[in-house]
């Protein structure tokens, strides 16, 4: 069965660094089967985060294709890919627009990730966009199955591990380069 991913929105009281509180919307991505699911899993999920009261302001199916967390990134973005098909009938190509949320540091890393995730398509595609979502975190629901158990520890072990920096990033693209005849 495919995943019906729900985009809730908490409004809860936030103390910030200096010690202030203010009053703050942010949405969590909860993976359920229905509005009624959502806004119990959404609720569940908050009181383990959230000691004070909390309120569900909003909740709306999120046009993700796929979720992939990543290991040592600390945000989500939002990947636009088009997939590339050629239509016989028309003779034109066609263009057929998904969105996968990404975890990584930065948008250089979320296009690498794409790019990782997509490496086994065998169609042709292009990421047009991609940019920084607001998704706080991300839940997605385990039946509790010994082998939905195992997915559970290794999807929260990687949305958990701190970012690894980077000190260079090795380019491993090859480019035929044509030598030019020299005419004497």
């Amino acid at each position: 069965m495919s995943a019906i991913w729900y985009e809730c929105k908490v409004k809860y009281r936030k103390t910030d660094e200096t010690g202030n509180q203010k009053v703050t919307t942010e949405p969590y991505l909860i993976d359920a089967i229905s509005f009624t699911e959502a806004e119990s899993r959404i609720n569940e999920e908050m009181k383990a985060y959230i000691s004070e009261e909390f309120k569900i302001t909003n909740i709306k199916v999120a046009n993700y294709a796929e979720i992939h967390p990543f290991e040592n990134a600390d945000r989500w973005f939002k990947s636009k890919i088009s997939l590339l098909a050629y239509d016989e009938e028309s003779g034109k190509e066609r263009k057929t627009n998904m969105y996968f949320l990404v975890q990584a540091n930065d948008v250089k890393e979320a296009y690498d990730n794409t790019v990782f995730t997509m490496k086994s398509t065998m169609g042709d595609y292009t990421i047009p966009a991609i940019a920084e979502s607001p998704i706080m975190d991300v839940f997605p629901y385990f039946s509790g199955d010994e082998d939905e158990l195992e997915q559970l520890e290794k999807f929260n072990a990687l949305k958990a591990s701190k970012p690894e920096i980077v000190s260079e990033v090795e380019d491993h693209m090859e480019f035929a380069v044509e030598e030019e005849e020299t005419v004497s």
